[in-house]
């Protein structure tokens, strides 16, 4: 492939159109490289019941303005992918479809983008992604036999894709809680291996809760502020896409709740002793995001309507009496697992020296690399709380397209 562009962007889900827009808006030279289709991963890693977590009016990529019959609805993952598409032709996106990157280099100052048709050279790149692509499972998933079925959460459609049987879901994040509750609706008998994850209503006092974060600043919180003593980033809080999931409320559906997974022993599934204090985190976590809002409201002295109690918090828990920490997999009807615990990004194919950690993944900060010219769009967390959502893409995508267009002056 002749040609030196200015810029190649990896990737074209939200985050990399978000990006090619801004850079088309100042005529750099670009294209968008997308290993299969557009929104490739929206496409193939949703269930069948999934919807979006921020509403349509929150949900919309840069120099769209909403004008849908439903602002404060949640699109699912087909009506998203469609709008993906539509935003490509509106905005005359230069995106290449079926171009996987197989490497990228550098050399001579350049960028050296290898796909199968041949090699892109460019002065920049922006690696759009995501780094929530490859499912991570805990070490003690290789212990469990191989009779019991096991999937990732981005592997599952419906319960009726699942042998007959029991099911446990290890996890109770977002994935996590909104799976066991798909799962409960459908008839199934479900078992939730629960975690230390945050927990959200859909409404408060009036609005819905996502647009009080965005209103408040409470997605604007940098991300050294969210950042655990560990080191890691915390698990994205339980949010329900049209009402509030709280593992009370999940409790009184039939799912039944225990502490985290712990691994196998002597043919019997092993849980921790610490249910009660996930339960707590929980539902503290969601009061901490509520003063936020308070507090919000109170200074800026809006006249909204008062809190109002949401049933799915207020319902009282049916808890198993003992606990239960040890389950007997030949007799408990258990046939498949569900791993709701997280992912990572898959960077592997980047052979330039100082852009990814011993980890795998990449080293920037703020999304700008420390490879002149590399940048990455949609991590999560990258630099704020709404950082690789789809809320956080305009902001995101400007700055950057900004430090990269000053970078080329200089």
């Amino acid at each position: 492939m002749a040609g030196i562009l200015d810029v190649v962007v990896i990737g074209a889900g939200s985050a990399g159109l978000g990006i090619s827009y801004f850079l088309k808006q100042r005529g750099r030279d670009h294209r968008v490289l997308e290993r299969s289709r557009i929104g490739e991963t929206w496409r193939t890693q949703r269930w069948d019941s999934f919807r979006l977590n921020s509403p349509n009016i929150r949900s919309l990529l840069p120099g769209d303005s909403p004008d849908g019959p439903d602002p404060w609805g949640a699109s699912t993952q087909h009506q998203f992918v469609s709008y993906l598409e539509s935003y490509v032709e509106r905005h005359h996106l230069p995106v290449i479809t079926d171009a996987p990157v197989e490497e990228l280099s550098k050399d001579r100052g350049l960028f050296l983008v290898a796909t199968p048709p041949g090699v892109l050279q460019a002065r920049n790149v922006v690696i759009a992604s995501g780094s929530l692509n490859c499912p991570k499972r805990p070490p003690t998933a290789a212990e469990l036999p191989t009779a019991l079925r096991q999937l990732d959460s981005s592997a599952y459609r419906n319960a009726a894709e699942l042998e007959q049987g029991a099911v446990l879901v290890v996890g109770s994040g977002q994935s996590g809680g909104q799976i066991a509750e798909d799962l409960a609706l459908a008839g199934r008998s479900v078992f939730l291996a629960t975690s230390r994850a945050g927990r959200l209503v859909r409404h408060y006092r009036g609005g819905d809760i996502f647009n009080w974060m965005t209103l408040s600043g409470y997605l604007d919180v940098p991300r050294s502020e969210i950042v655990l003593p560990s080191g890691k980033l915390p698990p994205r809080g339980l949010l329900g896409a049209t009402h509030t999931i709280s593992l009370q409320s999940l409790s009184t559906e039939g799912v039944v709740l225990l502490g985290r997974f712990l691994g196998i022993e002597n043919g019997s599934l092993m849980f921790g002793d610490n249910l009660d204090e996930h339960m707590r985190f929980a539902n503290e976590s969601s009061a901490d995001v509520k003063r936020f809002i308070d507090d919000y409201i109170r200074r800026a002295g809006l006249n909204a309507p008062p809190a109002e109690d949401d049933s799915a918090e207020m319902i009282a828990p049916r808890l198993p009496s003992p606990p239960i920490r040890s389950i007997e997999l030949a007799t408990s009807g258990i046939r498949s697992v569900i791993w709701c615990t997280g992912f990572r990004g898959d960077f592997q194919w980047i052979k330039i020296p100082d852009t990814i950690d011993d980890d795998g993944q990449p080293i920037h900060q703020n999304g700008i690399g420390f490879v002149p010219g590399l940048y990455f769009s949609g991590l999560d967390f990258a630099s704020t709380r709404k950082s690789g959502t789809i809320p956080g893409i305009a902001e995101e995508a400007a700055r950057l397209v900004n430090h990269l267009a000053r970078r080329s002056v200089s």
